[in-house]
């Protein structure tokens, strides 16, 4: 393995939710204190508890491991974090500002961004003690900052002025009011983090085309601030003894050669190691200490297992559910590279395909829906939504509004808070809410939604509410985008999911945060299930008896309504596979 070669003192495995930055992180904390090295392991990832990993409790202060001598570990919990972030910041204002201004600072602080923010703060602390480093020899962070929090750590000028003068604004700076620790060891953290003799970054990704694009970006962000010491390592690679008498296993194998031939050239030239897809889940000792074995290990597994199936339902099930309203807006909704795009195309290609007046509306970046789908349906219309014009058309009205007046460094404020996440959901949002009027005449179907807190973000208070309100005065009958997606008659809201631990822990994340906005998800859809796909491979048996658990999650903690969706062979893209999913 190269990235385990000549490690620096501190290793960052970055990655989306479900790569396996905890499994591999934790194998390799093992590796090294096995080697005789003193390890500490920070983890700050919810869905891994790294505890039960281990089987002990570690919580948020530094304790051995029993089970394996040399290894420390330590939990930092995000949400706790940013709990004690927001309560530092709102607590001196309650009772002195109005009520509604209370409220609408806590709302800034309650999304991605603060709880990035936060967990850095927490980072920061671990890698400016000189004394943990004569304690250990390898720090091992399970998780990464991105590109944006560093940017903005990185930035010059009071982060509390440029709050105070943009009140008003969707921002993810008003965290940055609440950093305790002085700016001197932001700078400090971030030179360790540049520093190569100091750290390594490894880049955790799946063979699939959408997760390399997105390491990909991940790589050129962290190397253009300067942490140019990156290795990739891609896991869960299927090996190629299993595709030789079982035709999913066939396609799945052909589909990641593909997408390892055609890999993003800023990864190409990075030092690249290749992890199999294991048969079990990594918890345990033993479980991780076979992860890094060079070849693929042979399941020998053909238990039968039985899925308790009366409870869920076909996607043409829920489809036929969604007909007997006979319009309305159909919004999906789920973390990236979870199929939400197909999922939508399939469900509008099916209502219109019973005849009804379809739109579908998408923000695929790679086009390819509108270009298969438009005009093969009569009753289907498809629009496209370019993420990036459309974001960059906000932010430079936003720039020649809010910015006129500001000086160099607040512009350069402005223009960092307009690169962070939320930037492009309210832009994409906004686009979309020009054809959800649409949706009292015809089916309107969405294939993203924008999170809870970006709802409440731009429904500040009540702010749009009222401002509709005055406008209309007497005149009556108002409704805004907000109480439209409120009302379960006229939105359904459908959360798109695998039937892993981290996919299932973000999409209920993603539940109760729109929850908070007073929209109750309609219905889960989990896809890529190998649950009820037709295979022999006893790999692959093998992974589908580790989905069982997760499935019975949802059915049990998060959803009555509940699709469940097969790996298909090939990737569905035109009318005649879209079909198949909800045949």
């Amino acid at each position: 393995m190269k990235f385990l070669q000549n490690i620096p003192p501190y290793l960052f495995f970055t990655g989306k939710g479900g790569v396996g930055k905890t499994s591999i992180s934790c194998a390799t904390a093992i590796r090294l204190a096995e080697e005789g090295k003193r390890v500490l392991l920070v983890s700050t990832d919810p869905a891994s508890n790294v505890g039960q990993v281990f089987d002990q409790t570690i919580g948020n202060t530094i304790l051995p491991v029993t089970s394996v001598p040399g290894l420390s570990a330590l939990e930092i919990d995000p949400q706790a974090a940013a709990q004690q972030y927001r309560d530092r910041i709102v607590d001196p204002i309650k009772g002195i500002l109005p009520a509604d201004v209370v409220n609408s600072i806590n709302e800034q602080l309650s999304g991605a961004c603060t709880t990035e923010i936060a967990a850095f703060d927490e980072f920061t602390g671990i890698l400016t003690d000189a004394s943990l480093l004569t304690r250990f020899d390898h720090i091992i962070f399970d998780t990464a900052p991105t590109g944006h929090t560093i940017r903005l750590l990185q930035l010059p000028g009071a982060w509390s002025s440029f709050i105070e003068s943009n009140p008003d604004g969707a921002s993810c700076l008003g965290p940055m009011a609440g950093l305790e620790k002085q700016r001197e060891q932001y700078s400090h953290a971030v030179e360790a983090l540049s520093d190569p003799e100091s750290t390594r970054l490894v880049l955790v990704a799946r063979l699939q085309q959408s997760t390399l694009q997105e390491v990909a970006r991940t790589h050129h962000e962290l190397a253009t601030i300067g942490l140019k010491n990156q290795y990739l390592v891609i896991n869960g690679v299927l090996p190629e003894t299993e595709a030789v008498n079982d035709a999913l296993a066939a396609a799945i194998w052909g589909r990641e050669q593909e997408a390892l031939a055609n890999i993003p050239i800023g990864l190409a030239g990075l030092p690249t190691d290749t992890l199999f897809l294991q048969p079990v889940n990594m918890v345990g000792v033993s479980a991780l200490r076979g992860l890094f074995t060079t070849g693929p290990e042979t399941a020998s597994f053909a238990e039968e297992y039985t899925l308790q199936k009366t409870a869920i339902a076909s996607l043409s099930t829920l489809v036929d559910d969604i007909a007997r309203d006979e319009h309305g807006l159909i919004m999906l909704m789920g973390k990236g590279g979870v199929g939400k795009t197909t999922m939508a195309a399939a469900i509008a290609v099916r209502l219109a395909d019973m005849g009804f007046d379809v739109h579908l509306t998408t923000s695929d970046p790679a086009a390819h829906l509108s270009t298969t789908l438009n005009g093969s349906l009569n009753n289907l219309q498809v629009s496209r939504i370019d993420p990036h014009h459309e974001t960059e058309r906000y932010r430079q009205h936003t720039l020649e509004t809010k910015g006129r007046d500001l000086d160099d460094a607040g512009k350069r404020l402005l223009e960092e808070d307009l690169r962070s996440p939320c930037t492009e959901e309210i832009a994409v949002f906004q686009a979309f809410s020009r054809v959800i009027r649409e949706a009292g005449k015809r089916f309107v179907v969405m294939d993203t939604a924008p999170t809870g807190h970006t709802l409440l973000l731009l429904d500040a208070t009540g702010a749009y509410h009222r401002e509709i309100a005055r406008k209309m005065g007497d005149k009556g009958h108002f409704t805004t985008p907000m109480m439209q997606l409120q009302d379960p008659q006229r939105t359904k809201v459908l959360l798109v999911t695998l039937p892993e631990t981290t996919p299932v822990l973000e999409a209920a994340n993603l539940q109760a945060d729109l929850e908070r906005a007073g929209i109750h998800p309609w219905g889960w859809i989990i896809n890529n299930s190998l649950s009820i796909a037709q295979t022999h491979s006893p790999l692959l048996r093998q992974r589908a008896l580790q989905e069982l658990p997760q499935i019975e999650a949802v059915q049990r903690q998060h959803a009555t309504r509940i699709a469940l969706v097969p790996v298909l062979a090939t990737e569905p893209t035109g009318i005649d596979q879209l079909k198949q999913l909800t045949g």
